[in-house]
């Protein structure tokens, strides 16, 4: 099974990009962030004509999540617990069953960006990864196939961006934000790129600006983080590098895992 996150940066603008990618790439499971659409205006029926069942938690204008898959989930849960305040469209969590019975919980993550890091944005973005911790921790529980996939806004290492000089101001790469991902990480869970690779410039995103993409002036912020029970389960892991380069890209790319839950 192929597993895959991007965050596509405005799902009706890149709806060729993304069905051409479907088609090639051919995941069974994916975590769209940044859809920018209500879940009205989300273009189902294109998805649905490649044979993807799809759930979405949008928002008008910006943020907004979604997961395709090829078979439909049982359970699906849309926002992140902890704050029923909290409105803004950043979690959906999908729950399948698998061929012999065991259950597979995706879930779909756009975090917080954090800037400027000296406002209540970055206080959103902190209190946002607890909540995500308490979630994960509490599913972790379980003992089951864990996927969380998403646009974590956080570069883990300073080998996870083509300079930590650029970012050390940034509310990616501060100090408290790695420190969170790190607690994140600590209750169990694998980053499947690292898993596979201690590759330095190998990046998810590039900025439009600055001629960042041709340079490689990346970073590392789109990750899928698994239990146990699904780092066990992992075959490989990769960051489709090549979209970055086609026609009104997104600036993130996919980055993908197989799984073989036959084992």
């Amino acid at each position: 099974m192929k597993i895959a996150t991007w965050n596509i940066n405005g799902v009706k603008a890149r709806i060729d990009n993304l069905t051409q990618w479907l088609k090639d790439s051919d995941p069974d499971i994916v975590c769209l962030q940044e859809i920018k659409t209500i879940d009205e205006g989300f273009p189902r029926l294109e998805i649905e004509a490649l044979g993807y069942h799809v759930e979405t938690h949008g928002q008008k204008g910006f943020n907004g999540v979604a997961i395709l898959s090829k078979t439909s989930p049982f359970e699906v849960n849309r926002g992140l617990p902890g704050d029923p305040l909290d409105e803004q469209a950043r979690f959906l969590e999908a729950v399948f069953t698998l061929p012999d019975t065991r259950i597979l919980r995706v879930c779909c993550i756009y975090l917080p960006n954090g800037n400027p890091a000296d406002t209540e944005k970055y206080s959103y973005k902190l209190a946002w990864m607890e909540r995500l911790r308490s979630f994960a921790a509490e599913r972790l529980a379980y003992e089951e196939m864990l996927v969380l996939a998403g646009d974590y806004n956080v570069i883990p290492e300073p080998h996870d961006c083509f300079d930590p000089r650029v970012w050390e101001s940034d509310a990616l790469f501060l100090p408290q934000t790695r420190q969170a991902f790190r607690r994140l990480e600590n209750l169990g869970l694998t980053d499947a790129v690292r898993a596979t690779t201690d590759a330095t410039r190998l990046y998810s995103f590039w900025d439009y600006q600055a001629g960042a993409w041709p340079k490689n002036n990346g970073i590392r912020i789109d990750h899928l983080l698994l239990s146990p029970e699904a780092a066990d389960r992992m075959t490989s892991a990769a960051i489709e590098k090549h979209v970055r380069a086609w026609e009104k890209p997104s600036d993130h790319v996919p980055v993908i895992a197989y799984f073989d839950f036959a084992a």
